[in-house]
């Protein structure tokens, strides 16, 4: 018969599940990162099981000693980060609401992580995708042609858009009107944000309405509100088909698979609408981030092709053999 839990290894548990639910509900915190949250405290409440203690119990020296052992056995610094910042909110969640006197984690350092430039597409690929993406998958039928169609629709929406994946996939029916010049997307936080859309991308996906939308739409009810429906139990295309889709799509263009995704997408409509003269604020707005900071990445990306253009190109970098 297996021992019962001890009381206070029991009352951690609860704890725990309380922070996530005020995560959740209060400060409306992303359902992947509840997740990884709850995933972070897991691992630590196993280690201190070790030493006979409970995350409720827990020191500064425990979580140093945690990530020590992370670091150790390779854990990325960015993976320790992420650790770190759930450990900040938790423990800040029992100080506040006085379920400890003290806040371990206050001083713990985060590691340094140095932030990769992201991936993207020229214009030239994107328009190869969109080109490509417009010949149905043989055999042609009317269903080939439909899905056809609906992939055009996606990438349209989502150059033109730079929404998260996430937000592209769910978005009702009702997002596209032949009346409106723009779509109102509720993303990260429950923030709504109106994005404009370009006269291709509402022609694509007005099309795409007329044609195709009730060739793939399954008969089931939970599935007829969404933009991109599917027998799924979410009802509508998930982010992980998408992804497969594109894969598909980028080998029948000649782009190695590993460079495709629906967010190097994203990027791709961030960085052409910057090489086009657009605001930084403007681009933050659009791409629903909380901070300037998150955007500017862009602007090291520029900076960075911008660097390697000079040096392939300029006389005197000893590269521009002609």
């Amino acid at each position: 018969m297996a021992k019962p839990q001890p009381v206070n290894a029991a009352a951690s548990l609860a704890l725990k599940e309380s922070f996530l639910e005020m995560m959740s509900v209060e400060r409306g915190v992303s359902g992947r990162t509840i997740r990884n949250y709850g995933r972070d405290i897991d691992r630590f409440a196993a280690f201190l099981k070790k030493e006979s203690k409970t995350v409720q119990e827990a020191k500064s020296d425990d979580i140093a000693n945690y990530l020590a052992v992370l670091s150790a056995n390779d854990y990325a610094p960015a993976t320790q980060a992420l650790c770190v910042s759930a450990f900040k909110q938790f423990y800040l969640y029992l100080y506040t609401e006085k379920i400890r006197p003290d806040n371990p984690a206050e001083h713990i350092e985060r590691p340094k992580t140095r932030r990769g430039l992201p991936k993207v597409l020229s214009m030239e690929e994107v328009d190869g995708l969109l080109q490509m993406a417009a010949q149905p998958v043989p055999p042609e039928t009317l269903k080939s042609r439909a899905k056809s169609d609906r992939l055009i629709c996606l990438l349209e929406i989502l150059y033109a858009t730079g929404l998260r994946v996430s937000e592209l996939v769910s978005l009702p029916k009702t997002a596209i009107q032949a009346s409106r010049e723009y779509i109102s997307v509720v993303g990260k936080g429950n923030k709504e944000r109106i994005i404009p859309l370009s006269d291709k991308a509402k022609e694509a996906a007005l099309g795409y309405l007329e044609k195709s939308w009730a060739i793939l739409c399954p008969e089931q009810v939970h599935c007829q509100k969404w933009l991109f429906p599917s027998r799924g139990k979410q009802g509508h295309l998930t982010a992980a088909r998408f992804a497969q889709l594109l894969k598909q799509l980028a080998e029948r263009s000649g782009i190695a698979p590993e460079k495709i995704s629906p967010h190097v997408l994203r990027h791709a409509f961030a960085t052409h609408l910057l090489e086009g003269g657009a605001d930084l604020r403007m681009v933050q707005q659009m791409l629903g981030h909380a901070s300037i900071t998150t955007t500017e990445i862009y602007t090291h990306l520029q900076q960075e092709r911008l660097r390697k253009i000079v040096s392939t190109h300029h006389p005197l970098s000893g590269k521009n053999t002609q």
